[in-house]
C-alpha cells in the first residue's frame, strides 16, 4: 500500500493551496508573531493534507480545516519542544552531578601517560620504582615513602632522584 498521495489528490490540495494559502499564511503569521515560523506552519500543514488518507474533496469548511490541521501541527511542535527542554534540563543536571569527573578523552590520555610511566619504570629497581610511585601518582610525602619503604627520607630522595635520572635516560634513547 502506498503512502504517496493519487493525481486526484494532489490536484485538489493543489487547488485548496491556491485558495486558501494566502489566508492559513496570514492566520498562522498572526497567532505566531513571525512570517518565518507562520511559512513554515503554512507548508507544513499542506504537506500533511497532501499526505493524509483524508478525502480532501469531502472538505466542508476548508479554512477550519486547515486551522484545525495548523493548530494540531503547532500543539506537536510544543510538545516536542517541552520535550526537548526536558531532555536537555536532564542532561544539563547530568553534566552537573558528572563534574570532576575525567571525560572518555581525558580518561584515555590518562591511561596512555600512566602506560608509557609503567614502561619506562620497568628497568628501575624496586624501592625506587615504589618511591617514585608514592610521591608523584599517589601524592604521599617523602616521611610517608619512607615509613612504607622502610628507609630514610634521606634515602627516599635518593630513591626520587634514581628514578627521576632513569627516566630521564629512558627518554633520550
Amino acid at each position: 500500500m502506498s503512502t504517496s498521495p493519487t493525481p486526484g489528490c494532489q490536484q485538489a490540495v493543489g487547488e485548496l493551496y491556491r485558495d486558501h494559502h494566502h489566508w492559513l499564511f496570514a492566520w498562522l503569521r498572526g497567532k505566531l508573531g513571525c512570517a518565518h515560523n507562520a511559512a513554515d506552519v503554512a507548508h507544513d500543514t499542506f504537506a500533511r493534507i497532501l499526505m493524509s488518507r483524508d478525502l480532501i474533496n469531502s472538505i466542508r469548511e476548508p479554512r477550519a480545516y486547515l486551522s484545525t490541521t495548523a493548530r494540531r501541527l503547532l500543539i506537536d511542535s510544543v510538545r516536542r519542544k517541552q520535550i526537548e527542554q526536558a531532555y536537555l534540563r536532564e542532561l544539563a543536571l547530568t553534566a552537573d552531578a558528572l563534574e570532576g569527573f575525567e571525560s572518555p578523552e581525558q580518561t584515555w590520555i590518562i591511561i596512555q601517560t600512566l602506560e608509557a610511566i609503567a614502561f619506562v619504570l620497568e628497568g628501575l629497581a624496586d624501592k625506587p620504582r615504589q618511591a617514585f610511585l608514592l610521591y608523584y601518582l599517589e601524592g604521599a610525602n617523602q616521611a610517608q615513602i619512607a615509613q612504607a619503604l622502610g628507609v630514610s627520607q634521606r634515602m627516599v630522595r635518593k630513591y626520587l632522584v634514581q628514578a627521576l635520572t632513569h627516566c630521564d635516560h629512558s627518554l633520550d634513547v
